[in-house]
């Protein structure tokens, strides 16, 4: 079993391979040396993944020999090869763990003796631990699963080993990279990323990992990817440059997530050295770098700041205590000790010494750590992990094979692999570090990670420091982080910076992480998922964030508005002079010029001119129920009494001075009490209309959120009004329209009567010029129908128009009788009473009335008519 330095290369069989006796044999694989250059299968040796995790493999054997409770009076022999970091190498040497399973045929084989041949019965493997590399470990367990040889790795970490399906006889102690993925994904979500690069060494390792990061940040979105780069197992020169400039293509995707082996993360450092880039870059990097330093040996600035991860695990301090002691002289059994010993320590071992170029020579005394650097290498418990599982696995298959019976049995002589394999997965144990070694059902191990971040101390070196862990989930200390600018703020690595408040993310197709911000316009909002704008509901607005809306603020004509003062300050001047035209026919009633007005009649003109005036005021006053019922009653109202009065006045003088032209008999219906009658027989037609109308839509108030719907939804007001539509106006007012235009037409019809014998020309001009005031207010007040000021124009325009119409028909009718009342009494006193027939006879002789009429007072023969009627006799007076 122990053999001098130079049985290794005496004896060819195992020149690559320590095998050590005993009753079960387990394989083992490690990259004891490098990938060889082209034509050589090795190169350099590796003396923490290679040595320390062979040793780790021999020591943990050591120790279950030795251990009395697990696998008593059975010992654990081993055949460890070297894989060399390739995988079709590693497919060549693991062809040793199969042959005592292949059946040789020598029928056609014979010595030269002619004696049949001997083969030399080669060990039989019930188990492999290992290999490293994910590459390895899925060539080498293509061959085990045909033999049912059980796997163990302590380092292969690549999702696709998780497919029971076709890897059914893998097992592994470390978590696989969908844990590691998943737990890279949760720190770039942690940071605030959301655009980042992934980089990949070429082979399952580096594609694998990649391809669970991409596969992650799709189901769970928020996270995309800006490049996805592949390292190339053999890189030509300036490959590395070109990789650092595709990276900076997408400048903004800083975060770079890779799977990497540790040559190759050390040549990109190197790149993004060269081309200026430190501190650009945020490193993100997989358990292949973890807490490792050759990596960055040299390139400490540009890994500042990187953030590494690393399956949870703890030092071992049996092994360190066991390593230490190793020697020259008590470590034969490892043949690649030799080679070790001179790599380690910078000399050469004599003629057989690996360092030709080496002039120091070993002693042989040199002691490990104390004449070189040690540190243990960061798999070793999972090396001893995986091979005390193998153990704990045969200890249970003994127990249930072999109950009470020392050592094997004849049932464990042939050991069954896809048994044993049950075994392995259902051991449950606590491993080197005190942590649980399970397996679930296709074999992994479950995900534990510490999470590290490479740090400037204040001593102006760099080192590892943990900053968090990941069990199933994420914790992790932010305020542990470092960063190259001394920022403490975490570092952005988003492709659009994120939109203001109130605009929406119009996102750039096909990728979803990168957005233009566009501003909620008009009467929309942002909404909480910020990738649309709502519209506010009607009588809203949004807020001056856009995050929200708002009630519109609900307003009405104010008495203080300019647009009200004027129409109130000309509506308090005609109540005024109305009120003084009243008084003074109250006073004056008896007098022939207040008699000959028509008395009756006058004072329902009257009362229509105060309320035009007084209509004013509700149009202006807050509208309520009440408020909206009288302008219903009294818009239309006004008018109403004052043309349907000046209609009765005008169709009496028509009809009395076409009569005469017949007959000298007086026409019907021409008393005073006859013409109240008629009168307000068409004015109870308008309130016979309201009244409908009050008992078809009941009055109430609205609020009109499309009058001042501005594009500024700022300026966007709400209108309190009654519920008064423009065709409801038309119709209110259009009886009092009708009056209006008949009273004109009867007095177009009496406008040749002399002047001087009736108030028809007063009544033609008062109804001319009120014609024209409403034929002025209709384009003014449906021309304006989509003005922002629309309530203004509209009630501004009706209550100015209405005062206007009271102000002719009181000043052309009433003004120049109490003119005359007041300032000339002398011409308001009786004349000469003339018979009936003789005015009828006068009034049809217009040229003698003209003749006439300059020689006699205003009114007089009016005058004598209307006190003919009077007192219905068929004789007035003179003045």
């Amino acid at each position: 079993m122990i053999r001098s330095w130079g049985s290794a290369s005496s004896t060819p069989g195992y020149a690559h391979s320590i095998r050590l006796d005993g009753d079960i044999i387990l394989g083992g694989l490690f990259p004891v040396h490098s990938r060889g250059d082209r034509g050589t299968p090795c190169g350099e040796l590796k003396k923490e993944k290679g040595i320390h995790r062979l040793e780790a493999m021999m020591f943990a054997i050591d120790l279950i020999n030795k251990d009395p409770e697990l696998l008593p009076n059975i010992t654990l022999g081993a055949r460890i090869l070297d894989t060399c970091s390739r995988d079709t190498y590693a497919l060549e040497q693991s062809l040793t763990f199969v042959q005592a399973l292949i059946e040789r045929d020598g029928s056609d084989v014979r010595c030269a003796n002619g004696d049949p041949p001997i083969f030399t019965k080669p060990d039989k493997i019930v188990g492999v631990i290992g290999a490293a590399a994910s590459s390895v470990s899925i060539m080498v367990a293509n061959i085990l699963r045909l033999f049912k040889i059980p796997q163990i790795s302590y380092a292969s970490t690549a999702p696709e080993l998780s497919d029971n399906t076709r890897y059914d006889f893998f097992s592994r102690v470390v978590p696989p990279d969908s844990y590691q993925a998943q737990a890279m994904m949760d720190i770039v979500t942690a940071m605030e990323w959301n655009y980042v690069s992934t980089l990949a060494s070429e082979g399952n390792y580096g594609e694998s990992g990649v391809e669970a990061f991409i596969q992650i940040s799709r189901e769970t979105g928020g996270v995309c990817i800006a490049q996805s780069l592949k390292i190339p197992r053999e890189p030509r020169p300036g490959e590395f440059d070109k990789i650092i400039r595709r990276l900076l293509e997408t400048s903004n995707a800083r975060a770079v997530i890779m799977f990497a082996n540790e040559d190759d993360i050390r040549r990109v450092l190197d790149a993004a050295k060269r081309n200026n880039q430190t501190g650009h870059f945020l490193w993100v990097g997989s358990d292949s770098w973890g807490s490792k330093i050759s990596p960055v040996v040299g390139q400490e600035r540009v890994a500042e700041g990187a953030i590494t991860i690393l399956p949870k695990r703890a030092s071992v301090d049996a092994f360190d205590r066991y390593f230490r002691s190793r020697s020259l002289s008590n470590n034969r059994r490892n043949v690649w000790f030799a080679e070790f010993w001179e790599e380690n320590f910078n000399c050469k071992l004599g003629m057989h010494g690996k360092r030709p170029g080496s002039l120091k020579k070993c002693t042989g005394l040199e002691k490990v750590g104390r004449d070189s650097s040690y540190e243990q290498e960061g798999k070793v418990q999972f090396v001893m992990d995986a091979v005390y599982a193998m153990a704990h696995a045969l200890h249970r298959m003994h127990r249930e094979l072999c109950y009470g019976y020392p050592g094997l049995c004849p049932r464990m002589a042939n050991i069954d692999g896809k048994e044993l394999l049950s075994h392995i997965r259902a051991v449950n144990f606590n491993g080197s570090a005190s942590t649980p070694v399970v397996f679930n059902e296709n074999g992994d191990a479950p995900g534990r990670y510490d999470i590290f971040q490479y740090q400037n101390t204040n001593r102006s070196t760099a080192e590892y420091r943990v900053i968090g862990s990941w069990t199933n989930k994420l914790h992790l200390r932010v305020e542990a982080m470092r960063w190259k600018s001394g920022d403490p703020s975490l570092p952005p690595s988003v492709c659009s910076i994120p939109c203001r408040t109130g605009e929406r993310k119009k996102v750039v197709k096909g990728v979803p992480c990168c957005w233009h911000c566009e501003r909620c316009e008009g009467y929309h909002y942002q909404v909480q998922i910020q990738f649309t704008c709502e519209l506010c509901p009607y009588e809203m607005r949004p807020d001056t964030n856009r995050t929200g809306c708002v009630p519109i603020p609900i307003i009405k004509l104010e008495w203080h508005s300019p647009w009200a003062v004027v129409p109130v300050f000309i509506s308090m001047l005609g109540i005024i002079a109305t009120s003084f035209v009243i008084v003074t026919f109250v006073r004056y009633n008896d007098t022939p010029i207040v008699r000959a007005s028509g008395r009756e009649m006058s004072y329902v003109l009257l009362t229509g001119i105060f309320l035009c005036y007084a209509i004013t005021f509700l149009m202006i006053a807050t509208p309520d129920v009440g408020v909206c019922s009288f302008r219903r009653i009294f818009l239309g109202l006004g008018m109403c009494f004052s043309y349907a009065a000046l209609l009765t006045k005008t169709n009496r003088i028509h009809r009395i001075f076409e009569q005469g032209k017949k007959s000298v008999t007086a026409p019907r219906f021409i008393s005073p009490a006859s013409q109240l009658v008629i009168t307000f027989s068409l004015i109870s037609v308008q309130l016979l209309g309201v009244f409908v109308w009050f008992a078809v839509d009941p009055p109430h108030t609205v609020v009109d959120y499309g009058e001042q719907r501005t594009q500024d939804p700022l300026a966007a007001r709400g209108v309190l009004k009654c519920d008064i539509s423009d065709l409801s106006l038309i119709c209110s007012l259009g009886y009092s329209i009708l009056l209006m235009v008949t009273c004109t037409v009867y007095a177009i019809k009496t406008r040749g009567v002399p002047e001087t014998f009736n108030e028809a020309k007063p009544i033609g001009f008062t109804m001319y010029t009120t014609c024209i005031i409403w034929l002025a207010f209709i384009p003014i007040f449906f021309g304006t129908s989509q003005s922002a000021e629309r309530m203004y124009i509209q009630t501004t325009t009706l209550t100015i128009s209405l005062s206007l119409s009271a102000s002719v028909s009181l000043g052309m009718l009433y003004m120049p009788k109490v003119y005359i009342i007041l300032f000339h009494p002398e011409q308001n006193v009786p004349k000469r009473k003339r018979s009936f027939k003789a005015i009828v006879t006068a009034a049809t002789m217009s040229g003698k009335l003209s003749q006439k009429g300059g020689d006699r007072p205003n009114g007089e023969v009016k005058t004598e008519l209307c006190e003919s009627m009077e007192t219905n006799k068929i004789k007035t007076e003179y003045y």
